[in-house]
């Protein structure tokens, strides 16, 4: 799928950058997994505690404070933090909760992933089931459908 993404993106000489959260890297190390994924892969940030997500990605702390780290509000300030900073056309962003213990109100499975580009972003939410290994790999494949879905309908 990783391919796919990248294929599609190159095809239409876009750029991408990533934002995450409880995937810790490994969605930027899923598209890196690909040969000559570095003609389209700008590079990530890994923002996986809170402060970070002001720091790095450039969501407003009052934001954070007031929905904090795991919200669609977030997640579309990641995205779009992860364009910018990585001077990126894409951004695709995850936050969430692998567990196994709750976080901020929300349960193990709870994750939003948002994507963006010079035109807008959308922003989703996804209940997924399984163990932290499985809902940090379901995520990633949820952000590559959901950037490959974003990029196909503009």
């Amino acid at each position: 799928m990783a391919a796919a993404v990248l294929g599609l993106l190159e095809r239409g000489s876009a750029t991408l950058a990533t934002c995450e959260s409880l995937t810790g890297g490994l969605l930027g190390a899923t598209l890196t997994s690909v040969p000559g994924a570095s003609a389209v892969f700008r590079g990530g940030l890994i923002t996986y505690a809170t402060d970070l997500k002001h720091t790095l990605a450039r969501v407003d702390p009052g934001e954070l404070a007031r929905d904090g780290a795991v919200a669609p509000s977030t997640a579309l300030a990641m995205a779009a933090g992860a364009r910018e900073v990585c001077a990126a056309d894409w951004g695709v962003a995850v936050t969430g909760v692998a567990g196994p213990d709750p976080q901020e109100g929300h349960s193990a499975g709870t994750v939003f992933i948002a994507v963006a580009d010079g035109s807008g972003a959308a922003v989703r939410q996804y209940r997924l089931d399984g163990d932290r290994h499985t809902i940090r790999t379901r995520t990633v494949e949820a952000a590559l459908r959901q950037l490959t879905e974003a990029y196909r309908s503009r």
